[in-house]
């Protein structure tokens, strides 16, 4: 197992302890990050179910349980051989304890698919299902030293990921070709789940393609995650290639200005809204409004992107910026009609000031 048992024990009792202030009898764990936080590693198609009091119990395919014993501190292990006997134990888990009140996250991320919660609800139809998104989330906000450590080997790792995307980049290379040898050297490094993406053109989120290649005269911008016993940093930048141009030249240094401006403004107890006004300010004063994508910032942690997420939760921008939180920063590119201009690297926040990891 990565870590202690001490480690990932203290997180359920915290977080049984917010299920019984919340009046929750219990919750169903679906989501893969949540998952590697409470069981302390990563496994596929996830369900862990936490009594608001006593142990967790884990449902894993039949003949993973003396492995995923080995990798993580929960005992109560159930094995299952057919969907229909997994969703019978969660069932029966709930009916036995006499829950009435049972958390559900409601999240976007893999495994906590709409489908799984309808079928819940058919299944438990005197059950009221509670999000418990925000529960979970206030909890991995702020990292301990153990989880910092982790994402600051990851940031090593990214910066070296960084490296070969500068030195195979050239005219005629394709998307994908740039992403491959990236996330190569990424995995020989130790990132288990590393994210790559690369774009050519003006995309702000940019799955690698085969067929869009490097252009003589353009930019190409590189987005890196990299993993470590699960956590991650977050870091990109965009690289010019020939000459393309005095608008690009302008973009590029209109972003460096603007990362000097929000390094300075975020700091904590300053709310996310604050430095977002100063920053759409500034584009707007420099020609680039309208090329600015809102939300600055993003948390890092267990998923390249979480909370808190002004890029996509617009409620978290009047959130306060918080002591061991994990931020990238500067998250959104200028979007212009050669590229996507961006520099993004992920900070721990101090008391006295932003940590740089990437």
């Amino acid at each position: 197992m990565r870590g202690s048992e001490e480690i990932f024990r203290r997180r359920v009792e915290r977080f049984q302890e917010l299920l019984r202030e919340n009046d929750i009898d219990g919750a169903v764990i679906r989501t893969l990050s949540s998952f590697i936080y409470f069981t302390g590693t990563k496994w596929l198609r996830p369900s862990l179910l936490i009594p608001a009091e006593g142990e967790p119990r884990v449902y894993v395919v039949r003949g993973e349980a003396e492995l995923f014993r080995q990798k993580s501190w929960i005992e109560n292990v159930v094995e299952y051989q057919r969907a229909e006997d997994l969703m019978a134990g969660i069932v029966t888990w709930i009916a036995t304890n006499g829950f009435t009140r049972v958390g559900h996250e409601f999240s976007v991320e893999r495994d906590a698919y709409t489908f799984f919660l309808k079928l819940f609800e058919r299944l438990n139809p005197v059950v009221e299902v509670v999000d418990i998104l925000n529960l979970t989330m206030s909890l991995r906000m702020i990292k301990d030293d153990w989880e910092l450590e982790n994402i600051r080997r990851a940031g090593k790792i990214a910066q070296k990921g960084m490296k070969v995307a500068e030195e195979v980049i050239k005219p005629g290379k394709s998307e994908l070709e740039i992403a491959a040898e990236v996330i190569r050297e990424l995995m020989l490094r130790g990132s288990e789940d590393p994210k790559v993406y690369v774009s050519t053109t003006p995309r702000a989120h940019a799955e690698p393609f085969r067929d869009l290649k490097v252009p003589e005269n353009g930019v190409v911008t590189v987005v890196i995650g990299t993993d470590w016993n699960h956590y991650y940093a977050n870091t990109a930048r965009t690289f010019v290639v020939g000459d393309p141009g005095e608008r690009v030249k302008k973009a590029m240094e209109v972003k460096e200005e603007a990362l000097r401006i929000v390094l300075d403004e975020t700091k904590v107890g300053v709310t996310f809204n604050a430095v977002e006004k100063k920053l759409a300010d500034f584009f707007r004063g420099e020609g680039f409004g309208e090329a600015y994508l809102t939300g600055y910032t993003h948390g890092v942690g267990l998923l390249i992107e979480e909370p808190p997420m002004p890029t996509i939760i617009v409620q978290t921008r009047a959130a306060k910026v918080q002591e061991n939180m994990v931020l990238s920063i500067i998250h959104p590119p200028l979007m212009i009609p050669e590229g996507a201009i961006k520099h993004e690297d992920t900070y721990i926040v101090k008391e006295d000031g932003l940590e740089r990891v990437t």
